[in-house]
């Protein structure tokens, strides 16, 4: 036992049976997700990752199989920063696989200067929160009919002192990373309280979730500023097997069996920052995410009926709205 990650020691503690559940686990080719994936595994989950490319998803896959003793993971390429492709994952998916009983909205990056997607929408918002809601949103009749069901929000404590500025959401005029950052990973805390207020009684929970700081891959995509930080930034972040703990809990855990819109750290639920509560604010973000990537926002008022799957209205105007930033600044 002594030479078993903290991860390994949570499965071994908790005995969990995951043997005919699906889970998704997006970004599970490193970091905290791909442990989040691998220990999924490991108690006997079918087990979903997405990659951007096909060459890391098939290096990830054979790693994943090989480190959780199972052949049941399998995965879909993705970049989910861009719409189009979210969508094409999740047709690929409901035509391979049959119930989702477990989504971990994981994926994440941080961009050290202001890049758009490819839908002209500032990265860390496309990315980090843009992602999980289309995604989350296009797979919830799926995770219905799956029920009792769980998604999983990977947030961060950057959301803490961060406000949702609604005249400026994509950072066009003062752009600072930590910043833009920090709101994208309170918009996924207001994105968790409504979509769990609007699933009540459905038999799925939702629940948001910081992991502490990891040392991760997660500023990737920064070039020589990554290689100037990154090795400071290891010598006091945690590991990815500790950061994973609170991920892998939430999806598994009979403890946590019925509990939603909650804030997770170390495995405890604790408060967000007060204005991450402000319904209005949550509401106000769910119309303008909708707008975003062409859905219709009120489909999901009505409390959902257990084992009813229900259709997502899509526009059919998919344009970025007027009033965000097409250019970088």
């Amino acid at each position: 036992m002594a030479n078993k990650s903290p991860a390994e020691l949570f499965v071994a503690d908790t005995q969990t049976n995951l043997i005919g559940k699906l889970c998704l686990v997006t970004g599970g080719t490193s970091g905290i997700g791909q442990v989040t994936a691998r220990e999924l595994a490991r108690m006997g989950a079918d087990v979903v990752i997405t990659a951007r490319t096909q060459e890391k998803l098939s290096r990830s896959i054979e790693k994943l199989r090989a480190g959780s003793g199972s052949s049941k993971v399998s995965g879909l390429v993705a970049d989910l920063s861009s719409q189009d492709q979210v969508r094409a994952l999740v047709a690929q998916f409901k035509a391979n696989y049959p119930r989702l009983d477990v989504l971990v909205n994981n994926a994440g990056a941080i961009y050290f200067r202001r890049y758009l997607s490819v839908d002209g929408i500032e990265m860390n918002f496309a990315g980090n929160h843009l992602a999980y809601f289309l995604l989350t949103n296009l797979l919830l009749d799926l995770i219905i009919d799956s029920s009792p069901a769980r998604i999983i929000n990977v947030s961060s404590s950057s959301h803490n002192g961060q406000v949702i500025d609604f005249d400026d959401l994509e950072c066009q005029h003062d752009y600072q990373f930590m910043a833009a950052y920090g709101k994208s990973k309170l918009a996924n805390i207001l994105f968790t309280n409504e979509l769990a207020r609007r699933l009540e009684g459905s038999g799925v929970t939702v629940n948001a979730l910081h992991p502490g700081l990891v040392g991760t891959n997660i500023a990737g995509n920064n070039g020589w500023l990554l290689r100037f930080f990154l090795p400071l930034w290891r010598v006091w972040a945690m590991s990815s097997e500790q950061g994973a703990e609170t991920s892998i809990y939430l999806a598994s855990s009979p403890d946590v069996e019925g509990v939603s819109g909650k804030y997770f750290y170390q495995k405890k639920a604790i408060p967000s920052s007060p204005y991450s509560g402000d319904r209005s604010v949550a509401k106000r973000l769910w119309d303008v995410s909708a707008q975003m990537t062409g859905l219709e926002p009120d489909f999901l008022l009505d409390s959902a009926v257990p084992g009813q799957a229900y259709d997502t209205v899509i526009n059919q105007d998919h344009d970025h709205q007027p009033g965000q930033g097409h250019q970088a600044g």
